[in-house]
């Protein structure tokens, strides 16, 4: 087979849905979040996603009682920035990704609830940048505020569906690629890249090559990969592919056939959007477990 076939079979087998994947919602949002404390009724300990050299802010509607911070494992954080109303975390990198920490903050006016406390979850990859926290009953605005979010995740979750359902109602083949409007004249561009990318968590994996696939929508990157001897399976939870300016792609999907293991050099594909115009390299792949340390990551990534 020659290596065109070779691309344009990666390419049906990515339009077709012909094995499972995994895949992590990728969108943890760039905007500000809202957190609401009642002090009439109990609710769970709220966590909050922080993550290794990213900063993740926090803005209160009272003032703190600065000197009755507790955060569990402050050691562990490089920036701990407490204001009159704000207190800005930055993890340093002796944190590990699903590793916990408590945070409890006491109020200087008295009034309920007195005091609030949060749990800090690790992400290998991404942080919360700005949540505003707020004290208050619930009024008729809350409600709405809180209707127009939902109605807006309603149709993100609408838009999804109905792309895959185009994608699984789709032909087979060359015939599938252009009715989703993936594929144009050009086909599908491919190149092998293990030679160019670089690499992070040699101490985890072996590798044996890296490839890389465009089409008029999609981008893929393809890496065959085992673990250490004596390291248990690895199986890829989520991954980020960001640009050298900070703009992230979509990712679609990533397709394990099995669990890496270091028997035999697994593929691995992660799948992402990619309109022609948003495909300026270079970018940085970061592949991360579901719980545990363990993570990947390829820079240098230059699409054909």
């Amino acid at each position: 087979m020659t290596s065109s076939s070779i691309v344009m079979v990666l390419g049906l087998l990515l339009a077709s849905g012909a094995a499972t994947g995994q895949s992590e919602p990728s969108d943890f949002g760039t905007g500000t979040r809202r957190i609401e404390l009642f002090s009439d009724e109990p609710q769970a300990t709220p966590e909050i996603l922080i993550s290794a050299g990213l900063s993740t802010t926090l803005l209160f509607d009272a003032d703190l009682k600065r000197e009755a911070v507790e955060l569990e494992g402050r050691d562990r954080f490089s920036l701990v920035d407490l204001g009159q109303t704000t207190l800005r975390l930055m993890p340093s990198s002796r944190v590990t990704a699903a590793e916990t920490f408590r945070l409890v903050v006491h109020f200087r006016d008295g009034a309920a609830p007195v005091s609030a406390s949060f749990r800090l979850r690790v992400h290998p990859a991404k942080a919360e940048p700005l949540i505003e926290i707020y004290r208050i009953r619930r009024t008729l605005e809350t409600y709405q505020q809180e209707v127009r979010e939902k109605e807006a995740e309603l149709l993100r979750c609408k838009v999804e569906t109905s792309r895959l359902a185009a994608e699984r109602e789709a032909p087979a083949g060359l015939a599938g690629l252009l009715s989703v409007g993936a594929m144009d004249e050009h086909g599908v561009l491919g190149r092998d890249a293990s030679k160019d990318v670089s690499r992070e968590g040699e101490k985890w994996f072996q590798h044996s090559f890296v490839k890389l696939y465009r089409s008029k929508a999609w981008v893929a990157v393809e890496i065959r990969l085992t673990v250490k001897p004596g390291a248990v399976p690895w199986i890829a939870k989520g991954a980020m592919l960001r640009s050298k300016g900070g703009a992230d792609l979509k990712v679609l999907r990533i397709w394990q056939v099995q669990p890496t293991s270091e028997k035999e050099f697994l593929r691995l594909v992660v799948e992402a959007e990619a309109p022609a115009d948003s495909v300026q390299g270079p970018f940085s792949l970061k592949l991360w477990e579901e719980e545990g340390p363990r993570t990947l990551t390829l820079r240098n990534i230059t699409f054909p």
